[in-house]
């Protein structure tokens, strides 16, 4: 029987970069900040859009799990920016870089063996944290598909 840290730490291995998909790391090196909001062919989102609604969800995920004061967002307005481009190189500077250090706390809450993965992570529900893990990496494989498909149409990337 696989150890339990085991499993936590193939979980993070997919939590922090996937196995069946391209890494959000290498998308970001694809794409230039003056291309971050082009909606390329009949697509309803731009890159741009796309990680920031991955960033907001992977936060909400994390604040569920780990505030004890959490506050559901409205969805689907909060989740997705009002702008399909980042106000300034330096918002989306911030944003890259929140996403990461969000992820690295996620990452990290679940390789704590003091969190357990099968209870509910919040009194009142049903959600464990294996639940909810398994949902950022879902969620987040989702999304890098259709951030693949834009930087693609956009010529940035062809396999």
């Amino acid at each position: 029987m696989v150890e339990t840290f085991e499993i936590r730490k193939q979980l993070s291995k997919h939590l922090e970069n996937g196995a069946a998909f391209m890494p959000v790391e290498e998308m970001l090196k694809k794409i230039k900040f003056d291309s971050l909001g082009n909606r390329p062919g009949k697509l309803p989102y731009s890159f741009y859009e796309l990680f920031y609604h991955i960033r907001f969800a992977q936060k909400d995920i994390l604040e569920y799990c780990t505030a004890e004061n959490y506050e559901p967002d409205n969805w689907p307005e909060d989740y997705w920016p009002e702008e399909k481009v980042p106000a300034s190189q330096a918002d989306w500077e911030k944003l890259k870089t929140d996403y990461f250090e969000e992820r690295k706390q996620l990452s990290d809450f679940l390789l704590n063996p003091e969190n357990d993965l099968i209870a509910p992570v919040r009194e009142g529900t049903k959600h464990s944290l294996l639940r909810e893990i398994l949902l950022v990496i879902e969620h987040t494989a989702y999304h890098n598909g259709q951030l693949l498909i834009v930087l693609r149409q956009l010529g940035l990337y062809s396999s």
